[in-house]
């Protein structure tokens, strides 16, 4: 790991306090970029999530890939947690918080809100990031692509049902436009390029030890782009939000609080249980952040549909953003200090030796 890497935590709080100065210095810039969308889908942001999630996509090898089935731990683990648990443990935390602890500092009649935002977050498992905690993780590519596929696809038949069922209500439309979008800026795009790019790396090489040396030798020279990447989204998100943040500071802390109990929770959970069911290190750590970060645009774009731009449960998917970073920053530092807890010698989908190539 280089010295950059290492100290990436400090990167991080330089970008967010960047992202707050930009927001109050250059309100206009931060205004037309942020107006750069469509279906609450950022173009700028996904053409950094591009930079970062690239690295990832030029190592998943489709040939490993036909084998994820061989080991369906990771993936029972993942849907268990994203779909059983996940949703329900944030609808309890936020009426634990906003029905009960919270109810004498916030408006009167405004706790169902902060509770309806809540939800929308838990019940949408991230999409692209996940991309880049497993990156930072070392997750097998193959097996991270293979459970945010599977999860996209359970998302668009279980996310409108189970967000109905919690916040009491029937009339939930998934923003399509929002759910197809993301997934194909975010997965679709940098995969064909990554598929694209791997093919062009390993065209006459005379093994696979040689593409797999080429393909490493590749995704070491571009990974600077991707961390480059996350500290720029840091500062446009942190500057989207920016006067938002410094002039509700009560409110930010309040909303905080149980999405970071949810995070670090959700985690353990889903990170535990693949320690004892002796699950390999590259696929426990990004099976537990899958479930621990969320797919942001589809719950703010929900948010907005059914209360409005300026509602408070738009506001708490926003904030669902902006303490998401962080978080999942520490719990890659944890995930990287406790690979002794986890098989040696391990892998999550058994590659071909040479003599089993065609």
């Amino acid at each position: 790991m280089s010295a950059f890497e290492r100290y990436l935590s400090i990167w991080v709080a330089l970008a967010i306090v960047a992202g707050l100065t930009l927001g109050q210095v250059a309100p206009g810039l931060v205004g037309y970029l942020a107006s750069l969308e469509y279906g609450s889908v950022n173009f700028v942001v996904a053409i950094l999530i591009w930079f970062m999630v690239y690295p990832m996509m030029v190592a998943v090898d489709f040939s490993s890939l036909a084998r994820v089935h061989e080991r369906p731990k990771g993936l029972i683990i993942t849907l268990t947690v994203n779909w059983l648990i996940k949703p329900f443990t944030m609808a309890a935390l936020g009426v634990v918080f906003f029905d009960w602890i919270f109810s004498p500092f916030i408006a009167p009649g405004t706790s169902g809100q902060y509770i309806a935002g809540l939800i929308l977050l838990g019940a949408a498992p991230c999409t692209a990031m996940v991309f880049v905690w497993s990156q930072l993780t070392k997750g097998d590519p193959n097996y991270t692509l293979a459970q945010v596929s599977l999860n996209d696809a359970i998302m668009v038949f279980a996310y409108a049902p189970i967000v109905a069922l919690l916040l009491g209500v029937t009339d939930i439309t998934v923003p399509w436009t929002t759910l197809v979008l993301s997934v194909g800026l975010y997965v679709v795009i940098p995969l064909a390029a990554g598929i694209i790019t791997r093919v062009l790396m390993t065209r006459g090489t005379a093994n696979r030890a040689q593409a797999d040396a080429a393909v490493s030798a590749f995704t070491a020279k571009v990974k600077l782009f991707s961390i480059v990447g996350l500290l720029a989204t840091v500062v446009l998100l942190f500057g989207f939000q920016g006067e938002v943040i410094l002039s509700q500071p009560l409110v930010i802390v309040m909303i905080a609080i149980p999405l970071l109990i949810q995070s670090y929770g959700i985690f353990s959970i889903a990170y535990w249980a693949a320690k004892a069911w002796r699950v390999p290190h590259n696929v426990a750590a990004p099976c537990a952040m899958i479930g621990t970060s969320n797919f942001f645009e589809l719950a703010v774009a929900v948010a907005i549909g059914l209360f409005g731009l300026n509602s408070i449960a738009a506001l708490v998917t926003v904030v669902g953003v902006l303490v998401e970073v962080p978080v999942m920053l520490s719990l890659v530092w944890f995930a990287n200090r406790t690979t002794h807890w986890f098989p040696v010698g391990d892998t999550a989908i058994r590659t071909p030796k040479a003599s089993e190539q065609p």
